[in-house]
């Protein structure tokens, strides 16, 4: 039998690399795995061999402790691999393909995958739509952070590389179609940023510089990057953003600084519930990056909101923000007629016409977002820098794929 290595959830701040069972085409009881998923049976399904598997700002929530996240959880959602084994009933896809793996894990028979919401599957989680590998709530498929990894509904779910030797040249950059880039589109596309926008994208981390990717390749005029970490300010201002220090406080009078107005026509929350306020020294204040959004944007505009939101949260501010409740402004949402995306990322949505981007050299999202190979077993370390605020995309390389 072929060993497998994996990194898993401990306890808040402390991942570890583990010994694992080889994946097989049943869905087996173990951390976080909902009861009537046990004993599931997979024969539509493949394994992969991981070629690049990305460290999340998703998964950094489950590892600070801020979410129900049971100890020796499996992580990892952002997955690239090759097919070493299929299942008896895939049909399309072989030994040997070179894939990316959506987050979203979908059937492709539901309502909803055939109206195209994979982000919210209503057949592969018992607990409520959606589901994804490795994650608190999402239905227990083992995460992708390892050796190998089962994927289900493989010939829905895969998303195949037309040459395998031309996707290896460009491979960090497909990496990022799991999840980051798809979801920074989304981000930008459902703030309906468009040519001539301006466009301000809360939040400078991975999601949030693929979100200003994103907005550059859909013609924005102006992209306005906020943060408060200067390294990933200087990251966002590497590939022709403008930026925002929020230590400095409210992001508004330097957005008139650059626009000559004090608004923007889009805006995407980068962030999420960890969101902190504005000034040196500001404190969590989870409402804080929709509140200012919703201020700053046009009349008539939209937010992108790809930004987690979550219903249970040990680590909140107070007893509302535990169960996910944040005070917000809505009515200057409503007064301003402003519309709001929020939720999973459709991946398949984006992925292919994103995948044939980065093959033509249409965009670099790789580069624009740092992205750093480690091996496996520097997983822990990887965890620890990006926490505290490295502006690195951290892309983990358990088989010696990547260089």
């Amino acid at each position: 039998m072929t060993g497998n290595k994996a990194v898993a959830y401990k306890e808040a701040g402390k991942v570890e690399v583990i010994d694992i069972d080889y994946p097989t085409f049943e869905l087996k009881d173990g951390p976080g795995v909902n009861p009537a998923n046990v004993g599931r049976p997979v024969n539509h399904g493949v394994i992969l061999k991981t070629v690049a598997t990305n460290i999340c700002g998703s998964d950094q929530h489950m590892v600070r402790g801020r979410t129900t996240a049971p100890p020796d959880l499996v992580l990892g959602h952002e997955i690239t691999g090759e097919v070493v084994e299929v299942g008896r009933d895939v049909e399309f896809i072989k030994v040997g393909d070179l894939c990316s793996v959506p987050f979203n894990i979908a059937c492709g028979r539901c309502r909803n995958c055939k109206e195209r919401k994979t982000g919210i599957c209503l057949n592969v989680n018992p607990d409520r739509p959606g589901s994804a590998y490795g994650y608190v709530d999402m239905g227990g498929w083992v995460g992708g952070q390892a050796n190998y990894v089962l994927v289900p509904y493989a010939d829905w779910n895969l998303l195949k590389f037309p040459d395998k030797d031309r996707a290896m040249e460009k491979i960090m950059d497909l990496a990022m179609l799991s999840d980051i880039f798809p979801t920074g589109f989304h981000g930008a596309t459902t703030a309906g940023v468009g040519v001539g926008s301006t466009v301000y994208i809360a939040g400078a981390g991975p999601v949030g510089l693929a979100a200003a990717t994103s907005a550059h390749l859909l013609g924005a005029a102006v992209v306005i990057v906020g943060d408060m970490n200067e390294g990933r300010l200087a990251q966002a201002r590497s590939f022709g953003c403008e930026t925002v220090d929020l230590t400095q406080g409210e992001p508004k009078d330097q957005i008139e600084q650059i626009l000559g107005v004090p608004e923007v026509d889009c805006a995407v929350d980068a962030v999420g519930f960890e969101a902190r306020g504005h000034g040196k020294g500001a404190q969590e204040a989870p409402a804080t990056v929709l509140n200012t959004l919703m201020d700053i944007t046009a009349a008539g505009g939209a937010l992108g909101i790809p930004g987690l939101y979550v219903t249970g949260d040990p680590g909140g501010i107070d007893e509302a923000a535990k169960k996910g409740s944040l005070s917000l402004s809505l009515g200057t949402g409503w007064a301003k007629s402003l519309s709001f995306t929020t939720g999973q990322c459709p991946v398949m949505k984006y992925n292919r016409q994103l995948m044939m981007a980065i093959l033509n050299d249409k965009v670099n999202i790789a580069k624009n977002v740092n992205a750093k190979a480690i091996p496996l077993e520097d997983a822990p370390k990887g965890y620890a820098e990006f926490d505290a605020g490295a502006a690195t995309k951290y892309v983990l390389n358990p088989n010696g794929y990547l260089s």
